[in-house]
C-alpha cells in the first residue's frame, strides 16, 4: 500500500471515528459553552412591595423573577424605570447587574426605587443580555398617598361613621347671643396595643364665611384594644348661625384622621354636611409582558439544539476525506 493509501485508509478511520463518538456522546466534539449560542432570559414574574414609607416619598421594593433556559447565559442585566402616570416623565430609574445565569432555573432579582408618596406610576422593566434587550414588561402602581409614614401610625381613629357619628354636639347653655356647646368624639382602638401622645383638636367654622369661631383640644385617655371611648371638649359661638366642626386627631403632632359634623343655630336654614367621600387604597397592577410568554415547545426546540452540537472537527475532516478519496480513486485508475 502506497503513501496515497495509507493516508485515504487514515482519514476514512478518522471519519468512522467521529461519527461514532458524534452518536455515542454528542456533547463530547462539540466547542466550549463560551462558543455556543447563549441560552433564553425572560420576565417570569415581578412583584412591588412598598418597604420604608415616609412623609414624602415611599421606597418600592421591586423582585423580578428572570426564568432562565438552555445554555449559560453571560452579561445579564435589568433596569427599572418609575413613569409617571399623568405627566409621563420619568421619575427614578435603577439597573441591577445580574450577571451570569446558568442551567434551567428562576432567579429573583430584587431593586429599590423611591418615589414621591403622591401620585401613581407606571414601573418598566427590561432585561438586557450583552447590551440587547430581550424582554419587557411593566406594572401599575397607584393610591401611594394611602399609605401611611412609620411616624403617624396610630390604631386610634375616629369611630366608624356608618355606625356611630364621630362627632356628637350638644347645647349646654343658650344666653343672650352667645351658645355652649358640648362636643364628643367617639375613639376607636383598632389595634392591639394602648398608643400615647394621642390628641383630638376640633375647630369651629361659621358656614357662610368660613371664620373660626372657637377652637378646643383635649389629650386622648388611654383606650384598651378594640374598645371605643369618649374625648369631651366645650366650645363657645356666636347664636342664630350655622357652622361646621372639624375633627382632628393627632399623634405625636401628626396628623392622622380627620372627620366633620354640622351645627344648626338658625331656625330659618338648615346646614349638613356632603357624607360623599372616596375611600384612597393602595393598587398594584398584574405583570404585563410586550410579548406572549414562550410555550413548552420552544424551550424543547431549545434544549434540543443546545444539546445536539455539531462536532468541531466533522466538515474539516469530512472535506479532507473526500479530497483524498478523489486522489486514491484517481490513482487507481491510472
Amino acid at each position: 500500500m502506497d503513501r496515497i493509501e495509507t493516508l485515504a485508509a487514515g482519514a476514512g478511520g478518522v471519519v468512522v471515528v467521529a461519527l461514532l463518538v458524534a452518536l455515542l456522546a454528542p456533547g463530547t466534539l462539540s466547542g466550549p459553552p463560551a462558543e455556543r449560542d447563549p441560552g433564553r432570559v425572560d420576565i417570569a414574574d415581578a412583584t412591588i412591595q412598598p418597604q420604608d414609607i415616609g412623609g414624602q416619598t415611599v421606597e418600592l421594593r421591586v423582585n423580578t423573577t428572570l426564568r432562565h433556559r438552555g445554555n449559560p447565559t453571560r452579561n445579564v442585566s435589568v433596569r427599572l424605570q418609575a413613569i409617571d402616570a399623568e405627566s409621563g416623565l420619568l421619575a427614578t430609574t435603577q439597573t441591577v447587574s445580574v450577571g451570569e445565569l446558568r442551567g434551567e432555573r428562576e432567579r429573583i432579582v430584587p431593586a429599590t426605587l423611591s418615589v414621591d408618596r403622591e401620585g401613581g406610576y407606571r414601573i418598566e422593566t427590561v432585561v438586557y443580555q450583552d447590551g440587547r434587550r430581550v424582554d419587557t414588561g411593566r406594572q401599575r402602581v397607584s393610591g401611594l398617598q394611602a399609605l401611611v409614614p412609620a411616624y403617624a401610625r396610630t390604631p386610634i381613629t375616629f369611630a366608624d361613621e356608618r355606625t356611630l357619628p364621630p362627632l356628637g354636639v350638644a347645647v349646654r347653655e343658650a344666653s343672650g347671643d352667645r351658645t355652649t356647646l358640648d362636643a364628643t368624639a367617639l375613639l376607636t382602638n383598632q389595634g392591639s396595643t394602648q398608643p400615647a401622645n394621642v390628641s383630638v383638636q376640633l375647630t369651629v367654622r361659621q358656614a357662610d364665611s368660613n371664620l373660626v369661631a372657637d377652637r378646643a383640644s383635649a389629650d386622648v385617655a388611654a383606650i384598651r384594644p378594640g374598645r371605643t371611648a369618649e374625648t369631651a371638649m366645650t366650645v363657645s359661638v356666636p347664636s342664630e348661625y350655622n357652622y361646621y366642626i372639624d375633627g382632628v386627631l393627632r399623634k405625636d403632632g401628626v396628623i392622622v384622621d380627620t372627620t366633620r359634623t354640622a351645627v344648626n343655630l338658625d331656625p330659618s336654614e338648615r346646614l349638613a354636611v356632603n357624607e360623599t367621600s372616596r375611600d384612597v387604597a393602595l393598587e398594584v397592577s398584574d405583570f404585563e409582558r410586550d410579548r406572549p410568554t414562550a410555550g413548552a415547545d420552544d424551550g424543547a426546540e431549545m434544549e434540543g439544539d443546545s444539546g445536539s452540537a455539531t462536532p468541531g472537527f466533522g466538515v474539516p475532516v469530512a472535506a479532507l476525506a473526500l479530497a483524498l478519496g478523489g486522489l486514491f480513486a484517481r490513482r487507481r485508475l491510472s
